[in-house]
């Protein structure tokens, strides 16, 4: 199960991870795995059993974590923290779930969430 989780949010952070637009600066600690997921915690639900939208906290969650998301190490903090989330999950129905988040919430995004994205490549 925790497993599961992790390759939700993994999913959806990679997607999400490599298209923010730089919100003003602001003084904070670098991006961690741990905010990553808590941040996503709210899409599971919608990853694991999928439906037709996520919930609004999903959502709000992705739009959250992308305006925190304001270099390209925490770009790319985001995205390794997902990517050895989906590593580490059996199946890709939910890699393929969280990959549909972010069209659902309204979010472009310029690469597919893959258990194979490069995240050095994120900018």
């Amino acid at each position: 199960m925790a497993a599961l989780k992790k390759v939700a949010t993994l999913a959806l952070a990679v997607l999400l991870a490599a298209t923010v637009a730089a919100p003003p600066a602001v003084v904070r600690a670098a991006m961690s795995c741990s905010t990553v997921y808590n941040t996503l915690m709210p899409c599971l639900p919608y990853v694991q059993m999928g439906g037709s939208m996520p919930a609004q906290a999903c959502c709000g969650g992705i739009r959250t974590l992308l305006a925190q998301a304001n270099n390209t190490p925490d770009r790319r903090t985001i995205c390794g923290c997902l990517k050895n989330v989906a590593n580490g999950a059996s199946g890709s129905t939910y890699v393929t779930r969280a990959a549909g988040l972010p069209s659902k919430c309204g979010v472009t995004l310029n690469y597919r969430i893959s258990t194979n994205v490069n995240c050095n490549t994120i900018n």
